[in-house]
Protein backbone atom coordinates (compact mmCIF):
# COMPACT_ATOMS: atom_id res chain seq x y z
CA UNK A 1 0.00 0.00 0.00
CA UNK A 2 1.25 3.36 -0.86
CA UNK A 3 1.85 5.54 2.18
CA UNK A 4 0.07 9.02 1.73
CA UNK A 5 0.28 10.48 5.19
CA UNK A 6 3.35 11.26 6.58
CA UNK A 7 2.29 11.86 10.12
CA UNK A 8 -0.22 10.57 12.02
CA UNK A 9 -1.12 12.51 15.43
CA UNK A 10 -3.07 11.40 17.81
CA UNK A 11 -4.02 13.29 20.74
CA UNK A 12 -5.21 15.80 22.67
CA UNK A 13 -6.94 18.74 20.50
CA UNK A 14 -8.00 22.00 22.71
CA UNK A 15 -8.05 25.89 22.96
CA UNK A 16 -5.18 27.49 24.56
CA UNK A 17 -5.79 30.65 26.21
CA UNK A 18 -2.57 32.72 26.13
CA UNK A 19 -2.37 35.28 28.58
CA UNK A 20 -1.66 38.78 26.72
CA UNK A 21 0.98 39.82 29.13
CA UNK A 22 4.77 38.61 29.01
CA UNK A 23 6.26 37.07 32.26
CA UNK A 24 2.61 37.21 34.53
CA UNK A 25 1.11 34.99 36.73
CA UNK A 26 -1.96 33.89 35.78
CA UNK A 27 -3.96 35.44 38.80
CA UNK A 28 -2.34 38.83 37.54
CA UNK A 29 -3.26 38.24 33.58
CA UNK A 30 -6.24 40.23 32.57
CA UNK A 31 -6.49 39.48 29.19
CA UNK A 32 -6.15 36.15 26.92
CA UNK A 33 -5.80 35.55 23.31
CA UNK A 34 -7.21 32.18 21.78
CA UNK A 35 -5.32 29.76 19.94
CA UNK A 36 -5.60 26.29 19.00
CA UNK A 37 -3.65 23.66 21.11
CA UNK A 38 -2.77 20.53 22.35
CA UNK A 39 0.80 19.02 21.70
CA UNK A 40 -0.15 16.47 18.58
CA UNK A 41 -2.63 19.15 17.28
CA UNK A 42 0.99 21.70 16.73
CA UNK A 43 2.91 19.05 15.32
CA UNK A 44 0.09 18.05 12.55
CA UNK A 45 -0.51 21.60 11.69
CA UNK A 46 3.70 22.73 12.06
CA UNK A 47 4.29 19.57 9.55
CA UNK A 48 0.92 20.90 7.13
CA UNK A 49 3.01 24.21 7.03
CA UNK A 50 6.31 22.43 6.10
CA UNK A 51 4.44 20.39 3.37
CA UNK A 52 4.23 17.34 5.06
CA UNK A 53 0.46 15.24 4.68
CA UNK A 54 -0.69 15.00 8.35
CA UNK A 55 -3.62 13.75 9.75
CA UNK A 56 -4.81 14.61 13.62
CA UNK A 57 -6.81 11.86 15.53
CA UNK A 58 -8.53 13.84 18.07
CA UNK A 59 -12.07 14.36 19.78
CA UNK A 60 -13.62 18.03 20.55
CA UNK A 61 -16.89 19.07 21.43
CA UNK A 62 -20.09 19.90 19.38
CA UNK A 63 -20.08 23.53 20.34
CA UNK A 64 -18.58 26.85 19.18
CA UNK A 65 -14.72 26.29 20.23
CA UNK A 66 -15.36 22.62 18.24
CA UNK A 67 -16.20 24.79 15.72
CA UNK A 68 -13.57 26.85 15.62
CA UNK A 69 -10.66 23.69 16.16
CA UNK A 70 -11.93 22.31 12.99
CA UNK A 71 -11.82 25.38 10.65
CA UNK A 72 -7.89 26.52 12.14
CA UNK A 73 -7.45 22.78 11.34
CA UNK A 74 -8.76 22.71 7.70
CA UNK A 75 -6.82 26.85 7.27
CA UNK A 76 -4.07 25.17 7.78
CA UNK A 77 -4.53 21.84 5.78
CA UNK A 78 -4.78 19.18 8.26
CA UNK A 79 -6.60 16.28 7.04
CA UNK A 80 -9.78 16.34 10.06
CA UNK A 81 -11.69 13.55 8.90
CA UNK A 82 -10.68 11.85 12.34
CA UNK A 83 -11.91 14.62 14.42
CA UNK A 84 -14.96 13.55 16.42
CA UNK A 85 -17.32 15.68 18.13
CA UNK A 86 -18.51 14.87 21.34
CA UNK A 87 -22.29 15.94 21.89
CA UNK A 88 -21.82 15.32 25.69
CA UNK A 89 -18.91 16.72 26.36
CA UNK A 90 -17.64 20.10 25.45
CA UNK A 91 -13.95 21.47 24.13
CA UNK A 92 -11.24 21.22 26.74
CA UNK A 93 -9.20 24.82 27.41
CA UNK A 94 -5.99 25.41 29.02
CA UNK A 95 -5.24 28.86 30.55
CA UNK A 96 -1.41 29.84 29.76
CA UNK A 97 0.69 32.78 30.90
CA UNK A 98 2.70 34.18 28.54
CA UNK A 99 5.99 33.16 29.78
CA UNK A 100 9.83 33.29 27.89
CA UNK A 101 10.41 30.20 30.59
CA UNK A 102 8.58 27.16 30.87
CA UNK A 103 4.78 28.21 31.27
CA UNK A 104 2.43 28.49 34.43
CA UNK A 105 -1.21 26.64 32.81
CA UNK A 106 -4.49 25.67 34.23
CA UNK A 107 -6.24 22.60 32.28
CA UNK A 108 -10.06 22.20 31.79
CA UNK A 109 -9.76 19.06 30.53
CA UNK A 110 -13.01 17.71 28.96
CA UNK A 111 -13.47 15.84 25.23
CA UNK A 112 -9.59 15.60 24.57
CA UNK A 113 -9.31 12.21 26.33
CA UNK A 114 -12.52 10.74 24.23
CA UNK A 115 -10.96 9.05 21.56
CA UNK A 116 -12.01 5.89 20.38
CA UNK A 117 -10.81 3.47 18.50
CA UNK A 118 -13.25 3.76 15.60
CA UNK A 119 -11.60 6.79 14.81
CA UNK A 120 -8.78 5.50 13.73
CA UNK A 121 -8.82 2.49 11.04
CA UNK A 122 -6.22 -0.40 10.64
CA UNK A 123 -6.20 0.81 6.88
CA UNK A 124 -5.75 4.56 8.21
CA UNK A 125 -2.35 3.44 10.53
CA UNK A 126 -1.56 1.34 6.57
CA UNK A 127 -1.44 4.25 5.54
CA UNK A 128 0.97 6.22 7.36
CA UNK A 129 5.03 6.42 8.06
CA UNK A 130 5.15 8.29 11.27
CA UNK A 131 2.26 7.34 14.77
CA UNK A 132 2.79 10.07 16.84
CA UNK A 133 1.05 10.99 20.45
CA UNK A 134 2.15 12.46 24.00
CA UNK A 135 1.99 11.55 27.14
CA UNK A 136 -0.90 13.98 27.84
CA UNK A 137 -3.02 12.11 25.23
CA UNK A 138 -1.97 8.86 27.62
CA UNK A 139 -2.98 10.07 30.85
CA UNK A 140 -6.92 9.53 30.45
CA UNK A 141 -9.25 6.72 29.02
CA UNK A 142 -10.52 6.11 27.14
CA UNK A 143 -7.71 7.63 24.62
CA UNK A 144 -5.60 6.14 26.81
CA UNK A 145 -6.43 1.86 26.01
CA UNK A 146 -6.96 3.00 22.34
CA UNK A 147 -3.40 4.73 21.55
CA UNK A 148 -1.93 1.97 22.98
CA UNK A 149 -4.02 -0.52 21.03
CA UNK A 150 -3.27 1.54 18.27
CA UNK A 151 0.06 2.13 18.71
CA UNK A 152 0.46 -1.61 18.93
CA UNK A 153 -1.20 -2.27 15.09
CA UNK A 154 1.28 0.54 13.74
CA UNK A 155 4.20 -1.13 15.38
CA UNK A 156 2.64 -4.61 13.56
CA UNK A 157 2.37 -2.24 10.23
CA UNK A 158 5.95 -1.45 10.24
CA UNK A 159 5.73 1.93 11.22
CA UNK A 160 7.85 4.23 12.81
CA UNK A 161 6.42 5.44 16.22
CA UNK A 162 6.80 8.99 17.89
CA UNK A 163 6.07 10.31 21.67
CA UNK A 164 6.68 13.62 23.31
CA UNK A 165 6.50 12.67 26.96
CA UNK A 166 5.23 15.94 27.86
CA UNK A 167 4.42 15.05 31.32
CA UNK A 168 3.16 16.78 34.04
CA UNK A 169 1.26 15.95 37.42
CA UNK A 170 -1.24 18.08 36.74
CA UNK A 171 -2.50 16.52 33.95
CA UNK A 172 -1.62 13.32 35.34
CA UNK A 173 -1.35 13.18 39.48
CA UNK A 174 -0.49 9.40 39.40
CA UNK A 175 3.32 9.13 38.75
CA UNK A 176 3.81 5.42 39.04
CA UNK A 177 0.57 5.10 36.72
CA UNK A 178 2.32 7.19 34.38
CA UNK A 179 5.59 5.32 34.25
CA UNK A 180 3.79 2.23 33.45
CA UNK A 181 1.53 3.85 30.98
CA UNK A 182 4.85 5.29 29.33
CA UNK A 183 6.48 2.03 29.61
CA UNK A 184 4.03 0.28 27.83
CA UNK A 185 4.07 2.48 24.60
CA UNK A 186 7.94 2.37 24.56
CA UNK A 187 8.18 -1.27 24.25
CA UNK A 188 7.11 -0.02 20.32
CA UNK A 189 10.84 1.37 20.47
CA UNK A 190 8.91 5.15 19.45
CA UNK A 191 11.59 8.28 19.10
CA UNK A 192 11.30 10.19 22.13
CA UNK A 193 11.22 13.74 22.80
CA UNK A 194 11.33 15.06 26.32
CA UNK A 195 12.58 17.76 28.31
CA UNK A 196 14.58 18.10 31.40
CA UNK A 197 11.46 20.01 32.86
CA UNK A 198 9.22 16.61 32.03
CA UNK A 199 12.09 14.53 33.35
CA UNK A 200 11.64 16.82 36.67
CA UNK A 201 8.29 16.36 36.90
CA UNK A 202 8.27 12.61 35.95
CA UNK A 203 10.73 11.47 38.25
CA UNK A 204 9.91 14.61 41.06
CA UNK A 205 13.78 15.10 41.54
CA UNK A 206 16.58 16.02 39.15
CA UNK A 207 18.24 13.16 37.70
CA UNK A 208 21.61 13.17 35.44
CA UNK A 209 21.76 12.69 31.75
CA UNK A 210 22.65 9.52 32.32
CA UNK A 211 20.08 8.08 34.70
CA UNK A 212 17.65 9.38 31.72
CA UNK A 213 18.89 7.51 29.03
CA UNK A 214 19.76 4.55 30.47
CA UNK A 215 15.80 4.91 32.17
CA UNK A 216 14.16 5.07 28.70
CA UNK A 217 16.55 2.98 26.54
CA UNK A 218 15.87 -0.14 28.83
CA UNK A 219 11.69 0.36 28.27
CA UNK A 220 12.98 -0.04 24.66
CA UNK A 221 13.34 3.16 23.15
CA UNK A 222 16.63 3.51 20.74
CA UNK A 223 16.79 7.04 19.98
CA UNK A 224 16.17 9.64 23.08
CA UNK A 225 16.44 13.25 22.16
CA UNK A 226 16.58 15.41 25.46
CA UNK A 227 15.94 19.03 25.27
CA UNK A 228 17.70 21.56 27.98
CA UNK A 229 16.61 24.97 26.43
CA UNK A 230 18.82 27.58 26.80
CA UNK A 231 21.65 24.66 27.85
CA UNK A 232 21.10 23.08 23.99
CA UNK A 233 20.02 19.36 23.11
CA UNK A 234 21.36 15.86 23.78
CA UNK A 235 20.25 13.34 21.75
CA UNK A 236 21.31 9.51 22.74
CA UNK A 237 21.41 6.48 19.85
CA UNK A 238 21.76 3.26 21.15
CA UNK A 239 23.74 2.23 18.00
CA UNK A 240 25.07 5.80 17.14
CA UNK A 241 25.98 7.24 20.66
CA UNK A 242 25.57 10.95 22.20
CA UNK A 243 25.64 13.79 20.33
CA UNK A 244 25.37 17.22 21.68
CA UNK A 245 24.50 20.84 20.01
CA UNK A 246 24.47 24.40 21.77
CA UNK A 247 20.56 25.90 21.35
CA UNK A 248 20.88 28.76 18.85
CA UNK A 249 21.15 31.88 19.66
CA UNK A 250 17.89 33.99 20.19
CA UNK A 251 18.44 37.60 21.03
CA UNK A 252 14.59 38.13 22.11
CA UNK A 253 12.07 35.15 23.11
CA UNK A 254 8.36 36.25 21.99
CA UNK A 255 6.82 32.86 22.98
CA UNK A 256 7.84 29.79 24.69
CA UNK A 257 4.17 27.74 23.87
CA UNK A 258 4.51 25.39 21.42
CA UNK A 259 8.38 25.32 21.21
CA UNK A 260 9.07 21.91 22.04
CA UNK A 261 6.44 20.74 19.22
CA UNK A 262 8.36 22.74 16.83
CA UNK A 263 11.42 21.34 17.55
CA UNK A 264 9.89 17.67 17.75
CA UNK A 265 7.93 18.38 14.33
CA UNK A 266 11.37 19.50 12.79
CA UNK A 267 13.44 16.28 14.31
CA UNK A 268 10.66 14.30 12.45
CA UNK A 269 10.09 16.16 9.26
CA UNK A 270 14.25 15.49 8.90
CA UNK A 271 13.71 11.98 9.97
CA UNK A 272 11.18 11.33 7.21
CA UNK A 273 13.74 13.37 4.56
CA UNK A 274 16.14 10.52 5.74
CA UNK A 275 18.72 12.87 7.67
CA UNK A 276 21.41 11.93 9.66
CA UNK A 277 20.39 12.14 13.25
CA UNK A 278 22.63 15.17 13.59
CA UNK A 279 21.64 17.10 11.17
CA UNK A 280 17.74 16.31 12.30
CA UNK A 281 18.58 17.80 15.66
CA UNK A 282 20.03 20.88 13.93
CA UNK A 283 16.58 20.84 11.82
CA UNK A 284 14.63 21.05 14.87
CA UNK A 285 16.67 23.31 16.65
CA UNK A 286 16.13 26.04 13.47
CA UNK A 287 12.53 25.32 13.37
CA UNK A 288 11.95 25.81 17.52
CA UNK A 289 13.98 28.83 17.16
CA UNK A 290 11.51 30.41 14.42
CA UNK A 291 8.73 29.53 16.95
CA UNK A 292 10.45 31.32 19.78
CA UNK A 293 10.34 34.66 18.06
CA UNK A 294 6.78 34.19 17.03
CA UNK A 295 3.69 34.22 18.85
CA UNK A 296 0.72 31.21 18.02
CA UNK A 297 1.48 29.63 14.94
CA UNK A 298 4.58 29.82 12.40
CA UNK A 299 4.85 32.66 10.58
CA UNK A 300 3.81 32.85 6.85
CA UNK A 301 6.45 33.60 4.16
CA UNK A 302 9.21 31.38 5.18
CA UNK A 303 10.48 29.04 2.08
CA UNK A 304 10.82 26.11 5.31
CA UNK A 305 12.68 23.71 3.24
CA UNK A 306 15.07 26.18 1.91
CA UNK A 307 15.22 27.35 5.41
CA UNK A 308 15.70 24.11 7.26
CA UNK A 309 17.50 22.03 4.63
CA UNK A 310 21.29 23.68 4.20
CA UNK A 311 22.03 22.97 1.04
Amino acid sequence: MEKTIDILCIGEVLIDFIGHEVNTSINRTKDYHRFLGGSPTNVAVNASRLGLNSVLVATCGQDGLGDYIVRKLKANNVNTAHIRKSDSIPTSVIFVSKSTETPDFIPYREADCHIIQTQLSDEVIQQAKIFHTTCFALSKNPARDTILNRAEKAKELGLQLSIDINFSERIWPDREEAKQVIKDYLKNDPLVKLSEDDCYRLFAELKSEDYIFDYFHNLGASTICLTKGKKGVVLSDVTKGLFFQEAIPISEIKDATGAGDAFWTGFLYAQLKNKELEESISIAQKLASIKLQNVGRLPDGINFEDYLIAK
